[in-house]
């Protein structure tokens, strides 16, 4: 894994995803140690073919070198020929054609692919697993702590963290199942020689492609896939779909942990690897606490949908074979099943650390002064002043107080036109310093929150 300790790898490279190089390499070697297998099993290669070739692929992944056949790829726009030379050495003359027979380099490559991706899904879904764990415990622990809602960045109506929380929770919980759903149903062997005939091997053909699957425990596909790009693209959407859950949790946190706002912080280590160096610090700034774990959260996912929108573009693929559509797409499909899964990671570090502060939420929930409460009191109201008076007076109250710098109970019992007209409605004081109290006004707020951690059990409990 030495690729993914690069300058960067540690922000875009976080947690057990490996999609570099070698381990491409690795992916390659072994789709040709399982075609070995396959052919042996389907009588047309001698007894031990397959254990031979096997044993040599072990070996070639540690002596071969990824940059080596990159170059040798130039003259041959892909590097699975070099790898078989290269493999075909280290097997015995006797057993030498039981090395890539019938195949073609998208097989291998593509094949490769999908164990590439059930490795990286596997560990992507036990993150986003982790991190709804850790929502989980976040939104029992905060069912019924108060904090202002916001929309448009904007103050709104009472809310629950724990209701926060559960919102992460269940986008999690589905991405989850979405990414569970692809690596189940739509990873599969690609197995069809050199236009999808698998011509070489006349007959025989459609009695390996089963063998093979099971050899590689991947799916078999009703005729290969060559130039059908949809099992790439329900790789991509689902890992889009994970990325849009876990940046919506980081930018969440990022803008709850503004030092004006103040109502979460990331925990996480004090100290560091090197220097004295902590979570968050700044390199000019003693004082600063930056929330890494989100900023790096969103360093990952910002870079999704342009990876995504290249698989979609390389979909369109020509005739038996595209001329550059297929090669577009490697690189892409490598980076983004990494950087979900460094998100995926981040997140899971995140959500368990995270520092909940009730007392920063409900100071900033009371700092307008009621004035969130505006819609219950307009909703009071509206039976005998009908919907629409009944907005525009608290309207104009909310505008008094802001201009003033008086709560909005102050404005609405303070002026006599307002109190009048309060009075003819019926509503008494008491009635208003009620419809003022945060926690009268939550709606289903619980309910969710409770729903939500129901469904996730159910999940957790398969």
């Amino acid at each position: 894994m030495a690729e993914q300790e690069g300058l960067f790898a540690g922000v875009f490279a976080h947690g057990q995803v490996d999609t570099g190089s070698h381990a491409w390499l690795r992916a390659m070697l072994d789709t040709e140690a399982a075609l070995a297998r396959a052919v042996e099993r389907a009588g047309l290669a001698p007894a031990g073919a397959g254990a031979v070739v096997t044993a040599a692929a072990a070996a070639a992944a540690d002596t071969i070198d990824p940059a080596v056949l990159g170059r040798q790829a130039a003259l041959t726009g892909n590097p699975v020929p070099a790898l078989v030379r290269e493999l075909t050495k280290l097997v015995p003359a006797q057993f030498a054609n039981a090395v890539h027979p019938g195949a073609t380099s998208q097989d291998i490559n593509d094949t490769a692919a999908m164990l590439l991706a059930r490795q990286a899904l596997t560990v992507i879904s036990a993150d986003l697993a982790a991190a709804a764990d850790g929502c989980a415990t976040l939104a029992a622990a905060h069912r019924d702590t108060l904090m202002i809602g916001r929309t448009l960045l904007q103050q709104a109506v009472p809310v629950t963290f724990g209701l926060v929380a559960a919102g992460w929770l269940t986008s999690l919980d589905e991405a989850r199942q979405a990414l569970d759903q692809v690596r189940a149903q739509r990873l599969a062997v690609q197995f069809g020689g050199a236009a999808g005939t698998l011509a070489s091997l006349g007959t025989d053909g459609p009695t390996v492609v089963p063998l093979l699957a099971d050899e590689l425990g991947l799916g078999c596909p009703v005729v290969p896939w060559h130039t059908d790009r949809q099992r790439l693209l329900d790789i991509a959407f689902a890992c889009a779909g994970a990325s849009g859950a876990l940046s919506k949790i980081a930018r969440d946190v990022t803008l709850l942990a503004q030092s004006e706002v103040g109502e979460v912080r990331e925990g996480g280590a004090g100290g560091g690897p090197a220097g004295g160096v902590r979570r968050g610090g700044s390199s000019a700034m003693p004082h600063k606490q930056n929330p890494v774990a989100a900023i790096a959260i969103l360093g990952c996912t910002r870079r999704v949908p342009g990876l995504v929108a290249t698989l979609a573009a390389a979909a369109e693929q020509e005739l038996q074979r595209a001329a550059g559509a297929w090669h577009a797409e490697w690189e892409p499909f490598a980076d983004l099943l990494r950087l979900t899964g460094s998100a995926a990671s981040w997140a899971a570090e995140l959500v368990r650390g995270l520092a909940v502060d009730p007392g920063r939420m409900r100071a900033n929930l009371d700092a307008t002064g009621g004035l969130p409460l505006a819609e219950h009191v307009a909703g009071l109201l509206a039976p005998a002043l009908g919907r629409v008076a009944a907005h525009d007076l608290v309207a104009q109250a909310s505008a008094r107080a802001v201009a003033t710098g008086v709560s909005l109970r102050e404005a609405l019992l303070g002026q006599p036109e307002l109190r009048q007209q309060l009075d003819e409605a019926g509503l008494s004081p008491g009635q208003i310093e009620s419809a003022l109290d945060p926690a009268g006004y939550l709606g289903a707020a619980g309910q969710f929150t409770e729903a939500a951690l129901a469904a996730h059990a159910r999940q957790a409990a398969g």
